[in-house]
C-alpha cells in the first residue's frame, strides 16, 4: 500500500523510510515524443548509470515493450547485465562503448553485444577474443570529432578503418557502426557543433568510400535529438530526454519537448520537534534558528545521494510549502526549518517531482546545488528503494 499523497507527484509505499517512485507510463511517453522528433531514424534507449538512477533492467525492458530495438551502455557489465535479465539479441541490440584493456570481450561477444572501437589496441583484443571463441564481433568505429574524450583522431582514422575492412574480409567481425559524439550540443550556436558535424561527416564519407557499409550512423544525442535534425542520421541516443527531464533547460523545460519526468523522490519525516530560537541545527551549526520554530527531520542524506551541496538549499515539498534544507545534509538525513508548522510524523517530504502540481523537480535540484539534472537522479543509491508504476511490465 501507499500513503496518500497531497503534495503532488510521489507517494510512499506504507513503512518505507524513502523511496523513488519510478513511472513507466512517463517513460513510454517520452520515447514516444522523441520519436515524433526524429521522424524516421531510430531511438537507442540509453540505459549507462543504472537508467540514469531509474533501474536499468525495468526501464530497459518497459523501452523494448514500447518498440525499441537499441539499449546503449558504457560498461561491460551494465551491458552483461542486460543480456543476463532475459534481453535477448533478437528483442534489441545493445551496444557498450567503454571498454579498457583486459575487458570481458569473450562474455560479450558471446552475448551478442555490438562493441565501439576507437582505437587499435581495443580492435586487436577484441580480434584475439573472436578467434578465441569463434563468434564474429559488431563493431561500431567511434569518431573523436572534437569531444576529446573517447573516439580515434582524424589522423588516425584511416588506419583504424582499413584495420577494422581487413578483419572484416576474414569473417571475424561486421563493422555494423559509425558514430561519435558531440561536446556542446546543449549550448546553441557553440562553434563546436557545425565543426563537429563537418567533422563526422568526413569521417563517414573516409569509411564509406574505403568500403565500410554500415547498419547505423549515429552522432544525436539528447539535446541534439531535441535541437539538431542535421545530426539524426540513422540513430538518435536518447538518455536524459527519455527520462523526462530537459538537457537543455536554457531553451526549454521537459514540457516544451513534450517530455515529464519519471523520477519522483520522497521520504517519510522521522521526527517534528520545536526548538527555541538561537538553536543550532546539523553539524557545524551553519544555521541558527532565527526564533522558535519546528523541526523535521527527513531521513536520507548524502549515502542515499542527496548532494551534501545542497545544504543551505536544497528544495523540499512538505505540509504544501516548499521548504529549504537548513543546515549541512549529513549521511543519513538532513533537517527542514518548518517555522512553526506541525505536519505528522510520518508525513511525506517530496523533494523533487514532475513539477506539475508545484513541487521542486530535479532541474531545481540541479540548480539549487549548481549542477546539472542528470547528477541529481544518477546519484540516488541504491538504499533508496524504486517503485514503478504505470508499466507494460509485472
Amino acid at each position: 500500500m501507499t500513503t496518500a499523497n497531497t503534495t503532488g507527484t510521489a507517494t510512499l509505499t506504507d513503512g518505507v523510510r524513502a523511496e523513488a517512485t519510478i513511472d513507466l507510463a512517463a517513460l513510454r511517453g517520452n520515447l514516444a515524443a522523441l520519436r515524433e522528433r526524429t521522424d524516421g531514424p531510430e531511438l537507442m534507449a540509453v540505459v549507462k548509470a543504472d537508467a540514469y538512477g531509474h533501474g536499468a533492467v525495468r526501464c530497459a525492458r518497459e523501452a523494448v515493450a514500447a518498440g525499441v530495438t537499441w539499449l546503449g551502455t558504457a560498461t561491460p557489465e551494465e551491458a552483461l547485465a542486460l543480456r543476463a535479465a532475459g534481453i535477448g539479441p533478437e528483442q534489441a541490440r545493445v551496444l557498450c562503448w567503454l571498454w579498457t584493456p583486459g575487458g570481458p570481450w569473450r562474455q560479450a561477444l558471446r552475448a551478442g553485444i555490438d562493441v565501439s572501437v576507437s582505437a587499435l589496441w581495443a580492435l586487436d583484443e577484441l580480434l584475439a577474443a573472436v578467434r578465441e571463441t569463434g563468434v564474429p564481433g559488431r563493431v561500431h568505429l567511434k569518431a573523436d570529432t572534437g569531444l576529446g574524450r573517447n573516439g580515434c583522431q582524424p589522423h588516425d582514422w584511416p588506419e583504424l578503418v582499413a584495420a577494422a575492412l581487413r578483419a572484416q574480409a576474414e569473417g571475424l567481425v561486421q563493422v555494423v557502426g559509425l558514430w561519435s559524439h558531440f561536446a556542446a550540443a546543449d549550448e546553441p550556436g557553440h562553434p563546436s557543433v557545425q565543426a563537429q558535424l563537418d567533422g563526422f561527416a568526413a569521417a563517414l564519407g573516409y569509411a564509406e568510400r574505403a568500403g565500410v557499409r554500415p547498419e547505423v550512423r549515429h552522432l544525436a544525442n539528447s539535446p541534439a535529438t531535441l535541437l539538431l535534425p542535421q545530426s539524426h542520421y540513422d540513430l538518435c541516443r536518447t538518455g536524459l530526454a527519455m527520462y523526462g527531464l530537459s538537457p537543455v533547460p536554457e531553451v526549454g523545460a521537459p514540457a516544451d519537448f513534450g517530455l515529464r519526468p519519471v523520477m519522483s523522490l520522497a521520504a517519510r519525516l522521522a521526527l517534528v520537534k520545536t526548538v527555541p530560537g538561537g538553536h543550532g541545527v546539523s553539524y557545524g551549526h551553519h544555521y541558527t534558528t532565527p526564533g522558535e520554530t519546528t523541526l523535521a527531520l527527513v531521513p536520507v542524506g548524502y549515502a542515499d545521494g542527496i548532494p551534501r551541496h545542497a545544504s543551505g538549499t536544497g528544495p523540499v515539498r512538505i505540509a504544501g510549502k516548499w521548504r529549504t534544507i537548513a543546515g549541512r545534509v549529513a549521511m543519513d538525513q538532513f533537517v527542514v526549518d518548518l517555522g512553526g508548522d506541525t505536519p505528522a510524523v510520518g508525513e511525506e517530504a517530496l523533494l523533487f517531482g514532475n513539477g506539475e502540481n508545484g513541487e521542486p523537480t530535479a532541474e531545481d535540484w540541479g540548480r539549487a546545488c549548481g549542477t546539472i539534472a542528470y547528477e541529481i537522479v544518477t546519484r540516488i543509491g541504491a538504499r533508496v528503494p524504486r517503485r514503478y508504476v504505470g508499466g507494460y511490465q509485472a
